[in-house]
């Protein structure tokens, strides 16, 4: 076994080359910083030395779990990451599947092309026309006036109403990314034999039953893939779109995690809380990417590893 594995790795030499700059920099960036876990258990004052940090435990911790800005955070986070994971998926893959179906090649790539520009939009500038097309003024209330559904006078501050801001959150989201999100769908689709589709002709499938029967089998094990990275990926909800549309009047719902760590970690000087929460945070990720792989792998469906 080992000496097989030796000589794989001499066969493919190049190849184990060309990684190794990979390796390292994930060694310095990701597993090198780790060692800054250890804040989370001290009571931590940047002035002084490794040796003369105060030990606390996991006084942290407890004090994150007692905390009722942590908890009302998490609740956000979780909501906000679900409706983002449900969403995402349902969107993507449906719009990755409509454009599929389309025949006429220029009027496809126009679609692509202008579903695909609003990722290249920093969150700043989206926040932005978010926030101008969401305000009393805007053309969202300009609408709703001119169809009576609201009377001019009492036009709606979407974003001064807290339960409206997952709502604004999923929507902004889907309009952002769906047309990027498609583009790995759209690849798993051309690896598709032909002869699949052939053979449902033969047997009277239409369009929908094709793509029912043909294209989502076809394109399962990708979609269970990303299912299992998007699930390890739960307890991040974002930053940028939370904390440019949040407000004083939608912070309980708008606020996540990372919101908190700066607030009331970062910016307060607090590292140690900081570290504990987003400690907490990536175990808990590492938890589910895990279970949901292991549940893939019962199955017998893709999984990543």
């Amino acid at each position: 076994m080992e000496k097989s594995f030796l000589k794989k790795l001499i066969q493919q030499r190049m190849l184990v080359l060309m990684s190794v700059p990979f390796v390292i920099w994930l060694f310095i960036f990701k597993y090198l910083p780790l060692w800054g876990w250890t804040i989370a258990f001290q009571k931590y004052k940047p002035a002084l030395s490794f040796s003369q940090q105060k030990w606390v435990g996991f006084e942290h911790f407890k004090f994150l779990f007692q905390d009722e800005r942590f908890l009302r955070v998490l609740r956000n986070t979780l909501a906000m990451s679900g409706i983002n994971l449900v969403l995402g998926f349902v969107t993507a893959i449906t719009f990755a599947l409509l454009l599929n179906e389309v025949r006429i090649m220029a009027f496809k790539k126009f679609v692509q092309t202008i579903s695909y520009l609003p990722h290249f939009i920093s969150w700043v500038v989206a926040a932005g026309i978010i926030q101008t097309t969401l305000a009393p003024d805007g053309i969202i209330n300009d609408i709703l006036v001119g169809t009576g559904i609201i009377h001019k006078g009492s036009e709606i501050l979407f974003l001064g109403i807290p339960h409206y801001f997952w709502g604004i959150f999923g929507a902004s989201s889907v309009w952002k990314e769906v047309g990027w999100n498609t583009i790995v769908y759209l690849a798993a689709m051309t690896a598709i034999d032909p002869s699949q589709y052939e053979a449902a002709d033969m047997d009277g499938a239409g369009r929908f039953r094709k793509m029912w029967n043909v294209t989502l089998p076809g394109i399962r094990p990708v979609i269970v893939v990303l299912l299992i990275m998007n699930i390890g990926n739960l307890m991040e909800s974002g930053f940028e779109p939370q904390y440019l549309l949040g407000n004083g009047m939608n912070v309980d719902f708008s606020e996540n995690i990372d919101i908190f760590v700066l607030k009331y970690g970062i910016e307060q000087s607090n590292y140690s809380l900081s570290i504990a929460a987003g400690m907490f945070k990536t175990v808990v990720s590492l938890i589910l990417l895990t279970t949901a792989n292991t549940i893939a792998k019962k199955t017998g469906e893709a999984r990543l590893f």
